[in-house]
């Protein structure tokens, strides 16, 4: 393969990776699905739910340790999607630096 076709195919999939990162919702949730973090690809917090009963006046500190452990787990999760996307697009060859 010449290497005008191989940096056209690199840019082809680029702009595929671009497009399904744009596209990606992933969900990550902590305390038994009493607080849900919405992230889009780009690692972008889209929306956080968080259920009445995880709402306590007198211990401020859970709630905000559960908000932490759900956006953390959505950006896990970001991660994880993109690698395996990456990974179909490339026949699962690695590529240094991605991730």
């Amino acid at each position: 393969m010449n290497p005008k076709q191989l940096m056209k195919q690199v840019q082809q999939m680029q702009e595929q990776m671009q497009q399904r990162m744009n596209e990606l919702r992933v969900e990550g949730s902590a305390g038994g699905g009493m607080v849900k973090a919405t992230m889009n690809g780009q690692k972008e917090l889209l929306a956080i739910a968080i259920d009445k009963e995880a709402v306590d006046p007198n211990d401020i500190d859970m709630l905000q340790d559960l908000v932490v452990a759900a956006v953390n787990e959505a950006a896990r999760r970001v991660d994880e999607e993109m690698q395996s996307q990456l990974g179909t697009m490339t026949g699962g060859m690695k590529i240094p630096g991605l991730f």
